[in-house]
């Protein structure tokens, strides 16, 4: 807004009520029209359609703005401006006493008028039920109370009072609620556009046009019709409260805020939006709008879509900050949404979706785009994925949770265990394959993804899979079995029994790995939650046996149990375990897992030589300090390694070693181990799970 135009607002909001505010506003302000909610071309589409040349039409609190004048000229000839400023009103006489000679303009206040009873078709108020209802005192409110009565007085039965806004809490509860509550049809219409723009500048926040229609009420009817028609939308929606259009009405307003914070400022950082279904209300595809600031932006790159395929939406490339930056740089677009499809949602194919959602996201399309510009819809081979819900169940301690197969990249499928309260996070995941097939003796290589237009229609998960036990899908439990080659010399492993205790089942797939490929190994796992040994057993085939133990308790209990007996020792420790605790920045172990009383039991329950191993997930700076300080006071040796594009780092903590192993030893011991360990007619990379992981180790 210009200098001038700031200099005339008003120190309080309450000004905006009074008389002797807009008396001095127009005189100093002269005969300039000053748009304070856009022009007849920007309100057109949405006024439109409620206005015929045959209706008598009042314009409350017209100032000099030149709606009046343009919609005379269309053919909206019997027209009767009203204003509190006797200043403006003179002004406009004598602009159109000429021009419009039908056009009457008087002096009179919207909360008294004098015109008789059912006078006018149409009442049109363009920013004065803001103006005069600047909070939401009760004084205030009266005033707006009295303004709604003369409007209602004066409008015949099935007349419209439009009424141009920028809809705030208090302005929009009082409105609704008020003429609602008379029995009048109310209708909100979202102004079309990015923003409603002004003559002198431009509002962040959208614009509306309430259309209340009086209708006669039906005598012991409580039938009320709220609806709302969001930008270029011709069907309306319905509510069933005012509380729900309310709250529709202020998601419009963040929406556009968003909007107009993604445009301003394009370098802030990845902006994220749930689209829910009109029909249940539930969220049906999230959009993450990312820039490239690699990629010079020019109307053939500018903008484009990518689908992401369904269960591949944790993937680094798609499920991170980083990865959707890089996607949006190898596919040379400056802005690009990625579109993630929700689990219990039935999506036809890419060109359905593309139908559903090119009116929305050209929302969020940059600025300058020229008309009739062409956005490519982007995925993998035209691919929108695989997802078959094959169980869903319900605990007490894990909540609402459900057993998922989808297709990975290439031809593999996987089996997903995924706790509700946290979607985006795989919990346990194991790959499928045919039964009677072997996919072991290949390293898993990530294909180059591309992307292409082409439509794709869903399928389903072929039937007669497998879990594939000869795969290890997670990096980080790849990480903590190849931290076995920290123990006693490898050459000798394969000679002495190695007791191993795991806290946290999760779909067994870390346990069951170690059990059928360390065959000198005697694993105790322990899992506070029982539906989850039913979950590893039903469905990651999992199964319990004389060298493979479960305990159901809770690890910190059975911790301080067996270290106030001292009658066991293990080899091997590790933590597995997530926090059901979102609030905090630390989302594996929970913290008291790593307090130093703990950790102290967990070193008396290991040999001399044992090995703890902590997956340690953990975006709280500070609080990774902490928990690594606390780990280096009760352990001498601390190892870390961490996975790449994951924020998960793998702890190997000791007491003491025979040698303390440089990053290059580590890896060839981790061969020596691989060779040791190699079982007879085993189909099992362990160079892949064991050396490659490991040439990140580090001492801390």
């Amino acid at each position: 807004m210009a200098a001038a135009a700031l200099r005339l607002l008003p120190g309080r909001a309450r000004d905006f009520a009074s008389s002797g505010y807009w008396e001095r506003f127009f005189r100093e302000r002269g005969g300039r029209a000053f748009e304070w909610y856009g022009e007849w071309q920007d309100l057109r589409a949405s006024l439109g359609r409620y206005l015929r040349p045959r209706d008598s039409i009042l314009v409350a609190g017209c100032g000099n703005s030149e709606l009046s004048e343009q919609l005379y000229d269309e053919g909206y000839q019997d027209i009767t401006n009203v204003d509190i400023s006797e200043v403006v009103i003179k002004q406009m006489q004598e602009r159109n006493a000429h021009l419009r000679p039908k056009m009457t303009y008087m002096v009179m206040d919207v909360l008294q008028m004098d015109f008789p009873d059912e006078r006018f078709q149409v009442v049109l108020d363009k920013g004065t039920l803001d103006a005069l209802l600047t909070d939401g005192e009760e004084t205030t409110l009266s005033r707006a109370e009295r303004m709604f009565a003369e409007i209602s007085r004066v409008l015949q039965f099935g007349g419209r009072y439009l009424c141009v806004t920028l809809a705030q809490a208090h302005v929009s509860k009082m409105a609704i609620e008020y003429f609602s509550r008379e029995g009048w049809m109310v209708r909100i219409h979202q102004v079309s556009g990015n923003k409603a723009g002004t003559s002198e500048g431009e509002f962040a926040l959208p614009i509306f046009v309430y259309v209340m229609t009086k209708i006669r009420r039906v005598p012991g009817s409580a039938l009320c019709i709220l609806e709302l028609c969001a930008e270029a939308q011709d069907k309306p929606i319905r509510f069933k409260s005012t509380e729900h259009l309310i709250e529709a009405v202020k998601e419009r307003q963040h929406y556009s805020l968003l909007r107009s914070q993604i445009n301003k400022n394009p370098s802030s950082g990845t902006v994220s939006l749930d689209l829910c279904s009109k029909d249940t209300g539930r969220a049906r595809y999230t959009l993450h709008v990312v820039h490239s600031l690699n990629v010079k932006a020019s109307f053939d790159n500018k903008f484009a879509i990518f689908i992401v395929p369904q269960g591949r939406e944790t993937e680094w490339l798609f499920g991170t900050d980083e990865g959707r930056k890089q996607l949006a740089t190898c596919a040379g677009f400056w802005r690009l949404v990625t579109v993630a499809l929700h689990r219990d949602q039935h999506y036809e194919g890419m060109e359905a979706i593309q139908a559903e959602l090119s009116e929305k996201v050209m929302e969020l399309a940059p600025p300058g785009l020229p008309a009739g510009q062409q956005v490519p819809f982007l995925s993998v081979g035209g691919d929108i994925g695989i997802r078959t819900i094959q169980h869903r169940g319900t605990s007490p301690l894990s909540g609402e949770y459900v057993i998922e197969d989808v297709k990975g990249d290439g031809a593999h499928y996987f089996r997903r265990l995924i706790f509700l309260s946290n979607r985006n996070v795989v919990q346990s995941e194991a790959r499928l394959s045919f039964r009677g097939s072997h996919k072991g003796n290949k390293k898993h290589k990530k294909k180059k993804k591309t992307a292409s237009i082409n439509s794709a229609e869903p399928a389903a998960v072929p039937a007669g899979q497998s879990i594939d036990k000869t795969y290890l899908c997670c990096a980080h439990h790849r990480a903590m079995i190849a931290g076995l080659c920290l123990l006693k010399n490898p050459e000798h492993l394969p000679e002495a029994l190695i007791r191993v205790l795991v806290i946290g089942l999760g779909g067994g797939s870390l346990p069951l790995f170690i059990h059928d490929y360390f065959l000198q190994c005697s694993i105790d796992v322990v899992e506070i939650d029982p539906a989850m040994l039913e979950v590893a057993t039903r469905w990651f085939g999992f199964s319990p046996e004389d060298r493979l133990k479960v305990h159901i308790a809770d690890g910190l209990v059975y911790v301080d149990n067996l270290a106030a007996e001292a009658s066991s020792s293990y080899d091997a420790i590790m933590f597995d375990v997530d926090s059901k605790d979102s609030a905090l920045g630390m989302s594996c172990p929970p913290p008291a897992f790593v307090e130093k009383s703990f950790l102290q039991k967990v070193r008396t329950l290991l040999k001399k030589e044992g090995l703890f191993i902590l997956n340690l997930v953990c975006r709280d700076t500070q609080l990774r300090d902490a928990v690594l300080a606390t780990l280096r006071e009760t352990f001498p040796l601390l190892y870390v390694r961490r996975i790449e594009g994951e924020v998960n780092e793998i702890l190997f903590c000791q007491q003491q070693a025979k040698h303390k192993l440089p990053p290059a030893e580590l890896r060839d011991t981790a061969q020596i181990l691989e060779k040791a360990l190699r079982q007879p007619g085993q189909a099992w990379d362990t160079t892949y799970v064991l050396a490659d992981v490991l040439e990140a180790v580090k001492l801390v």
